[in-house]
């Protein structure tokens, strides 16, 4: 199970950052009193769908990263 072990750090790490997100959201969108009392159940179901994919978020932010840079810094003209 050892080699697998990154991978749930990961989920956790992503877990964590996705449910703050999606619970913010929810208060914005929702009221503090709505959202901060009932928020927390969508958000909890998100993120744990959406860690399950962190490989992928991580993917998407790396290329993300590397067009800006190629948009903004090295094609000037």
């Amino acid at each position: 199970m050892d080699e697998y072990r990154w991978y749930w750090i990961g989920y956790r790490i992503c877990f964590v950052l996705v449910f703050f997100g999606c619970w913010i959201y929810c208060i914005a969108s929702y009221g503090f009193l709505f959202g901060l009392g009932l928020g927390w159940l969508p958000s909890g179901i998100t993120a744990a769908v959406v860690s399950f994919l962190w490989p992928l978020l991580v993917a998407a932010l790396v290329i993300l990263f590397w067009v800006l840079i190629y948009v903004f810094v090295l094609k000037k003209g």
